[in-house]
């Protein structure tokens, strides 16, 4: 179950790391460093949660 959860994270961190690339690329700065932010809250957050 642990490995399901840890690669359906993945997937969502990578998807919202391209959206932030995206921002960044079309001059939306603080919209990109709010979805890097976010990202690292998606990778840091399980680990205090799920996987105590």
């Amino acid at each position: 179950m642990n490995l399901l959860i840890t690669v359906v994270l993945i997937i969502i961190t990578l998807y919202t790391f391209g959206f932030a690339i995206t921002l960044w690329k079309e001059k939306q700065r603080y919209g990109a460093f709010a979805t890097i932010c976010l990202c690292l809250l998606i990778v840091v957050l399980p680990f205090f949660s799920i996987f105590k």
